[in-house]
């Protein structure tokens, strides 16, 4: 061809090698060099040429004739993977292949199945045996024309299963196509004929039916059902044909095979009467039967068998009498088998050989008994052979080989006229219609055959292969010839596959096989050798004819299947078939109906059934006591017949496959099922499409498949473009030879994988580039997916981190908002308790004055006045005070600078209350101990205001700090501040302990001047800390370090006071402690508020810093009460 090999076979590619075991195994091209391609198998890699592989086919067809690559491994395995999905049928063509599934499938053989192919042409349904039945049906019915069906395949396949199933069918569409009623029998019983039929089945499988080594029940004769319809197309009748029935079996069986059926059903299932009367004993004890070992069949019980016997003979017709006589038939054969001979003594040389002992003379009789004839004729009738002359009849005695081929010939005669006695009675009960013009056959024949020893059975089987065989080429060429009229193709350079020439080479006269074998028979001295060197030297330069190096007897056929070595050292005596006239008159004078009317029939066998026969010739031959036959004449003769009968027919063909040797389910044997496809002309058929165009799709179908190869993408939705696209696809492709139809286009062998490799390449483009696109795409789908989930993570996080920030501002500012309000309540309420008590030791206090200037001119003119002791008691209170006040800014200073944004508030709240406590409370004393001093309120609401406004901007500028640096602190900051603020609680601590002194001095000389003076204003200090106590009893909820730190310095100011129980007086005892405990439990309620409105600071620091400007507070105040004391 002028395609380019490169588009077939590239690297990559799936190919099918050849393997020695399993025939063909898959591959890929792993490189290609020339005319070398490197293929990599399972086993390795291997160098092969390109014409030793073949292109994997993708998908599993149900007609193989549409595969794109048809070759034996593309069938092959087609084959194969629909076996093992259970789909058993496939076509090729309109050939059924039927693959025995070695298991029984109800549910493909049912009525309903029938019901669903009635109507269908083949090829609409799945393949099935019904498709190809009905397609007969409908054929015979629409053409008024004759049909045959072709069943063939090798032993065990399945043949006599699927010709049961084309009966079945025609049996239902035959009772459906007329009307059943009027052929209705008396017991109401419907379409009798069609029961008859099916029901022939198991009596002709009986009697010719065997196991042989591939098969349990292997059909040991062909034959040809011929199901005759009426104008209404309801079966009317039938009648059987039967073909060279294997009648060497009768006397001669191999182990482990077995004789014919009914002889091991016949021993099994009679009942005890009728083995009496037959003389019956067990399968081993005949000579016939135990020369094998096997008797039974597993799975099948040959008394149940012998049963479906006797029923079959009933619906066929056979009366009981007559079952009897053909019981006593196969006894009788039995019974001869068992006669044996033994050479005659020397004296009595002339009598030839003589009965074996007793057991053989009791077989005889056992055999006579039975066949009712006279025992001492059929005695004589084995020892001796009657020879007619012109001096009267000679008895010649036998010897004991002549003697027992006389016996096999009797056992074998009798056996072969009750099998065409049973054929014919079956076909007189089924009844023909003379009138019928239509038939549909059924071929069930054997198929090719080819063992490790071939002998003149598989010779005769083959030959009649190979004349199906050359029937079959000549339809499958036919075929193909009307599918190129019909499309208009030009085809006449196909050359025509034919084996004319193995056919002339076993038939023709005078040289041929059969002749040459008849004419070696003729004469009985003619030796097995001496018929081989015949056949050696005749038949020497037929190409199809060869001599094997190693055997002086054996030569080898070339068949269409494939080359067959046959022996042919039985070939001379299973030709003869011998009809000697002592048997034929013994037999003829029996007492039994049966055996007269079986030897008056046939007392011409050769003329009766119309086969040749080849005789001594003239008036002699008539009087010889034996009568030769040729019997591979009569098969020839016979073969002629049957070829005629299905020249006159429509052929369709099913060819059965046996999947594995081993008889067993879901096994599939790829060389043995490629040697039957061989054997059964499928591959052949292949052959011979190849040789055209064996690769055709509809134009329709074309486009679809190489549609994407056309340049001119437009044209291929113009309507009327189809075959112009087509053949521009064609020539792009550099494609030659191939033809377009009328709706079909026609390509040679390969060109199909031409197409196929150049779409795959531009496939694999595309699909290339449409992934590259595909995962573009998907990749910014996947970055864009990503993107928007990360922004709306992100935006959810700031969200949430926001909505925290926000919370924690609000919160902040709600707390400083509440401890705004709160220092605010407190510090109202503290002044409003401190300008009480202010005022009411004011009052006291003034009073106390008045009092002593009133008494002053009681005291001598010496003594010191005391407004002047008192304003020199207070410079050291204001001196104090103030000190404590810059202490307390001081360390207020500091925390703002560590942007402390708990710690500052609380001092800058506390420090200055504690200075303007301070302040109020020197500023009181000094007023009502100099009544002459400035007013005390203005003084104090000053001091307050500028209070006021230093805490203003000390808190506002603490708040931006805090604001600043709200998550800043640490742990190591927070000690510092602690550290610090305790540092400053232990300056007010020692403040307070230095003013101490200077009150016990003050106080001392105080009380030494005059005790009563100082009674009233003790008295009004007492109450002022009763009345701080009792305030201060109501607000004493602090808790922590607060509560600690403020106990801590009232304690300090207690001692510093040094005022002890013991030597105040009562009711003034518990002064200073008080005044410091007062103090303390008022800084703590006002710490444990802070405290519990900012958790999230540090509450030591600001705890005791607040405490520590309360306890300076307490001490200001206690020694601004001490000073008046």
């Amino acid at each position: 061809m002028a395609e380019d090999e490169s588009n077939r076979i590239s690297p990559g590619v799936k190919v099918w090698v050849l393997d020695p075991a399993e025939a063909y195994v898959s591959g890929s091209v792993v490189s290609v060099s020339g005319e070398a391609v490197k293929v990599a198998t399972e086993a390795g890699e291997a160098e092969l040429k390109h014409a030793d592989l073949c292109l994997v086919e993708h998908a599993d067809r149900e007609d193989m004739v549409t595969l794109n690559y048809l070759h034996e491994p593309g069938v092959l395995h087609n084959l194969k993977n629909r076996y093992g999905l259970d789909e058993i049928y496939t076509y090729t063509g309109n050939i059924l292949i039927a693959v025995n599934p070695f298991q029984r499938l109800p549910h493909l053989y049912d009525r309903h199945m029938m019901d669903q192919y009635r109507g269908h042409s083949l090829g609409e349904l799945s393949p099935h045996v019904f498709a190809i039945a009905e397609t007969s049906f409908e054929a015979m019915r629409r053409e008024n024309a004759s049909q045959s069906i072709l069943v063939s395949g090798e032993s065990g396949a399945g043949k006599t299963e699927t010709a049961k199933q084309i009966m079945h069918y025609l049996a239902h569409m035959g009772g459906r196509a007329g009307d059943v009623d009027e052929r209705a029998d008396a017991s109401g019983a419907a379409r009798p004929v069609e029961q008859k039929v099916l029901e022939s089945n198991p009596l002709l499988e009986a009697f010719g039916n065997a196991k042989t080594v591939r098969n349990d029940n292997s059909s040991r004769f062909g034959k040809f059902i011929e199901i005759q319809f009426d104008n209404k197309n309801a079966i009317s009748g039938a009648a059987i044909r039967t073909y060279l029935l294997e009648r060497s079996r009768i006397v001669q069986v191999d182990d482990p095979e077995r004789n014919f059926h009914v002889f091991y059903q016949l021993c099994d299932g009679a009942d005890d009467v009728e083995k009496k009367s037959l003389r019956l004993k067990a399968s081993t004890e005949f000579s016939y039967l135990n020369a094998s070992s096997c008797h039974t069949l597993e799975g099948v019980d040959n008394a149940a068998e012998y049963r479906a016997t006797r029923r079959a003979m009933d619906v066929v017709g056979i009366e009981k009498d007559a079952q009897d006589a053909v019981m006593r038939v196969v006894a009788g054969v039995l019974h001869l088998g068992n006669v044996a001979f033994a050479d005659a003594d020397d004296d009595a040389a002339d009598d030839g050989c003589v009965l074996a002992g007793d057991a053989s003379r009791a077989a005889l009789a056992d055999a006579a008994a039975v066949l009712r004839v006279d025992a001492a004729r059929l005695e004589k009738a084995l020892r001796t052979r009657t020879i007619e002359t012109r001096d009267g009849a000679i008895e010649k005695p036998l010897d004991v080989a002549a003697a027992t081929a006389s016996r096999d010939s009797l056992a074998k005669t009798l056996y072969a006229r009750l099998f065409d006695w049973l054929v014919a009675k079956i076909n007189t009960s089924i009844g023909q219609d003379a009138s019928s013009k239509r038939f549909i056959g059924v071929l069930d024949i054997y198929g090719f055959e080819s063992f490790k020893t071939n002998s003149f059975e598989q010779f005769c089987i083959n030959l009649a292969n190979e004349k199906l065989q050359q029937h079959f080429n000549q339809h499958v060429f036919k075929t193909e010839q009307e599918e190129y009229e019909r499309e208009a193709i030009d085809w006449s350079y196909i050359e025509f596959v034919d084996n004319q020439d193995v056919l002339d080479l076993i038939e023709k006269r005078p040289t041929g096989i059969i002749s040459l074998l008849d004419e070696a028979c003729m004469f009985p001295a003619t030796t097995h050798e001496q018929f081989a060197q015949k056949l050696y030297g005749a038949l020497k330069d037929q190409s199809r004819f060869k001599k094997p190096k190693r055997s002086t007897t054996a030569f080898t056929l070339d068949h269409y299947a494939g080359e067959v070595t046959y022996e042919s050292d039985h070939f001379l005596e299973k030709n003869k078939d011998f009809v000697i006239v002592d048997h034929q008159k013994l037999l003829g004078d029996s007492e039994q109906a049966l055996l007269r009317e079986m030897f008056a029939a046939k007392e011409e066998p050769s003329k009766a059934s119309g086969n040749g026969a080849v005789g001594n010739g003239g008036a002699r031959a008539s009087k010889s006591a034996m009568k030769f036959s040729s019997i591979g004449a009569a098969f020839k003769s016979q073969l002629a017949e049957l070829m005629k009968k299905l020249n006159e027919t429509e052929p369709h063909y099913i060819r059965c496959i046996k999947p594995n040797g081993r008889n067993v389910p879901s096994a599939f044997e790829n060389a043995n099922v490629l040697h039957q496809l061989r054997c059964g002309g499928v591959l052949e058929a292949v052959r011979i499409s190849c040789a055209g165009y064996p690769s055709r799709k509809p134009i329709d179908e074309f486009l679809d498949r190489f549609g994407l190869l056309a340049r001119d993408k437009e044209k291929l939705f113009t309507p009327g473009e189809e075959f112009s696209v087509a053949r521009s696809i064609l020539e792009n492709a550099g494609l030659t030879t191939w033809q377009i139809g009328k709706t079909k286009v026609f390509l040679r062998a390969g060109q199909m994988a031409s197409l196929d490799m150049i779409r795959h390449k531009k496939m694999t483009s595309a699909a290339t580039y449409i992934q590259k696109m595909a995962r573009g795409v998907s990749r910014k789908r996947e970055f864009a997916e990503m993107k928007r989930a990360a922004l709306c993570v992100a935006k959810w996080s700031r969200g949430m981190l926001a909505r925290r920030l926000v919370a924690a501002l609000r919160l902040e500012r709600a707390a400083i908002k509440t401890q705004a309000r709160a220092r605010t309540a407190l510090a109202v309420r503290q002044f409003n308790r401190c300008k009480k008590a202010a005022v009411a030791i004011q009052a006291a206090a003034r009073a106390a004055a008045a009092r002593a200037r009133v008494d002053g001119s009681r005291y001598p003119p010496g003594t010191p006045s005391l407004s002047r002791n008192v304003s020199c008691a207070a410079e050291p209170v204001l001196s104090i005070a103030d000190s404590i006040g810059k202490r307390a800014r001081h360390s207020a200073s500091l925390c703002s600078a560590r942007n402390d944004p708990v710690a500052h508030p609380g001092v800058t709240a506390s420090a200055p209350a504690a200075v303007s406590a301070a302040s109020f409370a020197a500023v009181s004393a000094v007023a009502f101990a100099d009544p002459s001093a400035e007013d005390p309120t203005r003084f104090f609401r000053s001091a307050r205001n500028r209070s006021r406004r230093t805490r203003s901007r000390r808190g506002a500028s603490a708040a931006a700090a805090s604001r600043r640096a709200a998550g800043s602190a640490t742990s190591t900051r927070t000690s510092r501040r602690t550290a610090k603020s305790r540092s400053v609680s232990s300056s007010v601590a020692s403040a307070a302990t230095s003013f101490s002194m200077v009150f016990r001095l003050t106080s001392a000389g105080a009380r030494r001047s005059s005790r009563a003076r100082s009674l009233a204003p003790e008295y009004a200090i007492e109450g002022f800390a009763r009345e701080s106590a009792r305030m201060g009893s109501r607000s004493s909820s602090g808790r922590g370090s607060a509560t600690r730190g403020a106990g801590g310095s009232g304690t300090a100011g207690a001692v510093s006071f040094g005022v002890s129980s013991s030597r105040a007086p009562s009711g003034r005892s518990g002064f200073s402690g008080a005044a410091g405990t007062s103090a303390s439990t008022s800084s703590s309620s006002r710490m444990d508020i802070w405290s519990a409105r900012t958790s999230s600071a540090s509450p030591s620091s600001a705890g005791g810093v607040a405490a520590s400007a309360g306890d300076a507070g307490s001490a200001a105040a206690g020694v601004a009460a001490g000073v008046v004391a």
